[in-house]
């Protein structure tokens, strides 16, 4: 088809030009000076996005890797974890920790709201003898378009009097919706770097707490390649002690100017404002009550995604496939028991109001090829939220 194609799933996302041109570099000595001066720019500007002065570890891996590497440096086998089913990938961690030998415990949830802190604290408290040594939540899922409050998940721990490591999933979230890893008192932070900072897959993130690296001291789980001990004493002298991904360094570090010349203050607005118009459209194409947003609690609504649910009977597969071979779009599939009832719009990344209103034409267009139900005119809806004062 003439044109580019509109890549509109949650992550990974667009690549701005700027980032592919960075990354298109030779390449160079990675024990050397030259590089040692891009480590530390990366280093150092990483902690801004999550918030935090202590370390944060980069390792070449996806998201997946870093989850293992949280779990691995703080626990031993056989330890409590306390989960919050929140979607899919809260999922797939919960199914990780038990193959990693740790004993998950899974509080159950509806995949249409973020965790309840509320249930986190009532566990705890039942836990006089502090068997479970982490809580593990995922700040925004991705399967679901919700946005769990990660300040109010410290509340309940420290209102259960507990002494659990608090570890967080910010991979759909990290670069996308504002995140304070040291403010909310979080002992682990799990980033990747192919959704809000804009960069293809292949790098993963730790930020760590002071509690963390203690825990790390005493875990038991077998590491090697993501031990932080070693990763930590290598960035003090801005190296690494294995070959880093020195491309994707490069395209981090240009990610990085991108967002500080933007104002990370405003990349958060900017989310916050095109997931505003979204949920506009949405709303609008469904008040004959068809279409409707996943996520059910306004105050757990996501920056980074909106997740959609179709009516009764009609296939959110088959309309992502009208939507691809008529606009050349993208749109996020459903995952496990939301599959083909559920479709994805990513509003995250590089990303702007006219790619926005591109992207919510070929949903509003699609509903009618497919034959969905819906209510004309959810684009005019975005667009006055975009156009209004309070959001420009």
């Amino acid at each position: 088809m003439p044109g580019r194609h509109f890549l509109q799933i949650p992550g990974p996302t667009n690549v701005p030009d700027r980032v592919l041109r960075a990354m298109d570099m030779p390449t160079i000595d990675h024990r050397g000076p030259e590089f040692k001066k891009l480590a530390e720019s990366c280093l150092t500007r990483i902690r801004d996005v999550f918030g935090t002065t202590n370390p944060v570890i980069i390792y070449p891996a996806s998201g997946t890797g870093a989850w293992e590497a949280a779990l691995v440096n703080t626990l031993s086998p056989g330890d409590h974890v306390l989960m919050y089913e929140t979607g899919h990938f809260a999922t797939l961690w919960k199914k990780l920790a038990e193959k990693l030998g740790l004993v998950p415990e899974f509080i159950a949830g509806s995949w249409r709201s973020g965790v309840d802190p509320a249930a986190i604290e009532a566990r705890l408290a039942e836990d006089k003898g502090h068997q479970i040594k982490a809580v593990c939540v995922v700040h925004n899922e991705t399967s679901t378009g919700c946005t769990t409050r990660v300040d109010e998940v410290r509340a309940a721990i420290n209102a259960a009097g507990h002494p659990a490591l608090l570890m967080v999933d910010t991979i759909s979230s990290l670069g996308s919706i504002k995140y304070e890893h040291d403010a909310w008192g979080v002992d682990v932070t799990v980033g990747g770097s192919q959704k809000g900072l804009m960069l293809p897959p292949g790098l993963s993130f730790n930020a760590v707490s002071d509690k963390a690296i203690e825990a790390s001291k005493t875990s038991k789980l077998p590491r090697s390649f993501w031990s932080w001990d070693e990763m930590i004493e290598a960035n003090a002298q801005n190296v690494f002690p294995f070959t880093p991904a020195t491309n994707l360094l490069y395209g981090l570090d240009e990610a990085l100017t991108m967002m500080n010349e933007e104002g990370l203050d405003n990349v958060y607005a900017r989310h916050q404002r095109h997931a505003a118009a979204t949920r506009a459209a949405v709303t609008h194409w469904g008040g004959n009550g068809s279409v409707e947003i996943l996520c059910e609690d306004p105050r757990h609504y996501s920056g980074s995604l909106t997740a959609v649910q179709l009516p009764e009977g009609y296939n959110a597969d088959d309309y992502r496939k009208v939507v691809l071979e008529n606009f050349n779009m993208s749109l996020g599939n459903g995952l496990s028991k939301l599959a083909g009832r559920v479709f994805r719009i990513g509003h995250l990344g590089d990303f702007n109001d006219l790619m926005l209103m591109g992207t919510l034409s070929g949903v509003e267009m699609g509903f009618e090829l497919a034959g969905i139900p819906y209510r004309k005119g959810g684009t005019q809806a975005a667009m006055e939220v975009l156009t209004s004062k309070d959001q420009a």
